[in-house]
């Protein structure tokens, strides 16, 4: 199949984008030590990857509690806000357009990488499992441990974390991006809240589907007040299976995902914002989001749909000729190949992925990927 749907202009929000190639969020654990702060090496970066027609930042904690990985990147200091300000400058210069995406963690961290060796947070106390976090050891040293118990947040407590992603939109802005995604995939903080599994609470944001998405309804009209309706997506990312087979850092299963996720679409349609991104499941033999769910996405959301997920420029290709998605995001791929969009342009081969430096490290397997043209 031909790979022009790729290179056709969309609409998304209050800017039309030159090609729907998508740089997702991806973890890369590249901040300068210590306060996290975003630096020239992850300003370079972005800036290889402008040609996509949007970018998203890799996932910034809206606040300390936020983190649940060492040196991933925060949006809630001066000095981290100047940071980013290096990234957005960066890809600004070469045409590009960025989000910053706002991470909270919720349970999934563990007391080294809390304030004051505290508790994570969390709807409920509820522990996570089949999910590790990355705690530092050492200078530049760190190593894979298990999520530590949370306590549940106070209803005050929620209502305070409303506000804080509010700010932390306000910062982003200062910082220079163009607008903001909730993150409310990966079984983080806001999938939390979604979640039957781990939302046990009693109060106005548990019980039913509609308190459950309570707190993600709060979060998008506070940052709607802040950025427009225009400026923002969200992420989810629906697991259709069963427990079982579900890697839990992707996505929390639900007994009824369809009508969940569908039933959260709809309350986003109402909002007006500006895309919606669906992370779709990516190990070996992972289930497929079924058709139909696709087709009832496409129909309650008139804003831009995003997916992401082990996709081929062939599959992605199915995706926009079928009028199903919008743009397609490629993480993997990205991370190995600065200069993807020409490489899918011209049918050009593809640099490998070097899975041992994803996460963390410096230039090598983050700045160094040759593009077709070297």
């Amino acid at each position: 199949m031909s790979t022009q749907s790729f290179f056709q202009p969309v609409k998304l929000g209050r800017y039309t984008l030159s090609n729907r190639i998508t740089l997702p969020p991806l973890t890369r654990q590249r901040s300068s030590q210590p306060g996290n702060v975003p630096n020239e090496l992850m300003a370079s970066y972005y800036r290889q990857r402008a040609s996509a027609g949007l970018l998203i930042s890799e996932g910034a904690q809206i606040e300390p509690r936020g983190q649940g990985y060492a040196w991933t990147p925060g949006i809630h200091t001066p000095e981290q806000i100047d940071g980013w300000r290096k990234v957005t400058n960066a890809v600004h210069a070469e045409g590009g357009i960025i989000f910053a995406q706002l991470w909270h963690v919720g349970r999934v961290s563990h007391t080294s990488l809390q304030p004051n060796g505290d508790a994570p947070v969390a709807p409920s106390a509820i522990p996570a499992n089949q999910v590790s976090v990355f705690i530092e050891t050492g200078p530049g040293t760190g190593t894979l441990a298990t999520p530590s118990i949370p306590r549940a947040l106070s209803t005050k407590e929620v209502k305070e974390l409303v506000q804080l992603y509010a700010q932390a939109a306000r910062n982003a802005l200062d910082a220079g991006f163009d607008g903001v995604e909730i993150h409310c995939a990966n079984g983080y903080l806001v999938n939390q809240f979604i979640s039957a599994q781990t939302n046990q609470r009693d109060d106005e944001y548990g019980g039913s589907l509609q308190n459950r998405l309570r707190f993600l309804r709060e979060i998008v009209q506070a940052v709607v007040g802040v950025v427009g309706p225009d400026r923002l997506g969200v992420r989810f990312a629906p697991l259709f299976a069963s427990t079982d087979e579900a890697r839990v850092y992707l996505g929390l299963v639900e007994e009824d995902p369809h009508t969940t996720y569908i039933e959260a679409i709809n309350m986003l349609e109402a909002a007006g914002i500006a895309y919606l991104s669906i992370a779709e499941a990516d190990w070996d033999n992972a289930p497929d989001l079924p058709e139909d769910f696709r087709r009832d996405v496409r129909n309650a959301f008139s804003g831009c749909i995003i997916y992401a997920g082990r996709y081929t420029a062939t599959r992605g290709a199915n995706i926009l000729e079928a009028n199903l998605g919008d743009l397609i995001a490629f993480g993997r791929p990205f991370i190995a190949n600065p200069d993807l969009p020409a490489r899918i342009a011209h049918g050009w081969p593809w640099n490998p992925l070097d899975p041992e430096t994803m996460y963390g490290g410096a230039e090598a397997g983050y700045t160094d990927y040759p593009t077709y043209a070297d």
